[in-house]
């Protein structure tokens, strides 16, 4: 799924535009107690209310694709013979009214989800009639294609802190006891999944709020397959790969360079008007090093380590590999943040035979929040 296929079905979430009929959910303690189920018939829900119910649901999908926001992709043998394909299948087409197959998935969940605070489970499923449009952009009669979907997300229930609060209608204060509160989900899908503004029951979209966190036992349980590199390993083993191909070649202006150049590839991409989510490949970058000057050998040994890592014709997701907002410097006693924009005022030198990363400063200086003076050479 790509930004625009899922700011589509972002939109849904609204009592005027969705076909949502109701919101359903399980409230569970940490140790995995079902303290209460319910389900809400949507125009029972006041709007207020509703909104914030709709913005749960939202978070999901809006999650960073290739770091908080994961395909599921279900293998042909699993949709044959597997049980968790078969239970999403039935979730959707039910159109989450069967109470025991709900029940299935709640058990599910509350059995394989650890979590050290209280939590519910929020499911809402939708039928949506895409609208189709011709090529010249007009909308194309009688060309509904109807996609059937569900979300489902799991949210901590935290404890606010005791308060005073006022009461309009006493024109006073009052205290205000510890209340339950839900917060922002912690995990979160969405099934089948609207690729190419249509259903494609192979896959399904995972939403994880922690990258570094994926929750394993909660995929193998509701999923039952092998998640992508999480943001922060894929991040990890790609320096790795750099670092043992280009090897003594990789001197800070070569690795300036890549940051540069990849920044510069990310950004182009984002212009792009399908709203793909940017990738970074192995010739890409193959090329970036060979315009720094390195040897032969060393292009096609970081080629031959990244697709032993990554398997041969891999893309990865480029917000994992490359923070367009900063380049990050770092010795064991000090870490300089730069603008990438502005990287060309940092340079290395040795002086006296010892090694400095010089920073240009040509305008303000600023220490602790006190703008200082630079002295000037004598």
């Amino acid at each position: 799924m790509n930004r625009k296929e899922l700011a589509e079905i972002r939109r849904r979430m609204d009592r005027e535009k969705g076909n949502i009929s109701s919101i359903r959910g399980c409230y569970v303690t940490k140790s995995g107690e079902i303290v209460s189920v319910f389900d809400r018939p949507l125009r029972t829900i006041p709007e207020g209310e509703c909104v914030t119910w709709f913005s749960l649901f939202k978070k999901v999908l809006g999650g960073v694709p290739g770091k908080t926001g994961l395909d599921i992709v279900f293998s042909p043998d699993q949709m044959l013979s597997g049980e968790e394909h078969p239970l999403l299948m039935e979730l959707r087409d039910t159109g989450l009214r069967e109470d025991d197959v709900v029940h299935t998935l709640y058990q599910k969940i509350i059995d394989n989800y650890r979590s050290e605070e209280d939590y519910v489970i929020l499911l809402l499923a939708d039928s949506y009639d895409v609208p189709q449009h011709t090529k010249d952009g007009l909308r194309a009669e009688n060309a509904d294609a109807v996609f059937t979907y569900f979300i489902c997300c799991v949210c901590p229930v935290k404890t606010n802190k005791p308060g005073l609060a006022y009461s309009a209608s006493e024109q006073d204060f009052r205290d205000l006891g510890p209340d339950k509160v839900v917060g922002a989900p912690e995990l979160g899908f969405m099934f089948p999944a609207f690729d190419d503004r249509t259903s494609n029951i192979y896959n399904a979209l995972y939403y994880i709020r922690d990258p570094e966190n994926t929750h394993d036992e909660f995929v193998e349980a509701v999923f039952r397959v092998e998640l992508p590199m999480a943001g922060p390993v894929q991040k990890a083993e790609f320096m790795n790969v750099l670092e043992e191909a280009i090897r003594e070649d990789l001197n800070f202006e070569v690795a300036q360079t890549v940051n540069e150049r990849l920044r510069e590839h990310v950004e182009v991409q984002k212009q792009d008007k399908t709203g793909d989510a940017p990738v970074i490949s192995a010739p890409e970058v193959k090329t970036i090093l060979a315009d720094c000057g390195l040897p032969l050998e060393r292009l096609n040994a970081f080629e031959e380590k990244y697709d032993e890592r990554f398997g041969r014709g891999t893309a990865l997701s480029a917000v994992n590999i490359v923070n367009t907002r900063q380049m990050e410097v770092r010795t064991p006693n000090v870490v300089i943040h730069v603008n990438p924009e502005f990287s060309d005022l940092l340079e290395t030198r040795v002086i006296d035979g010892k090694k400095y990363i010089l920073i240009r400063a040509e305008e303000s200086v600023e220490v602790n929040g006190v703008s200082v003076s630079m002295q000037d050479d004598r």
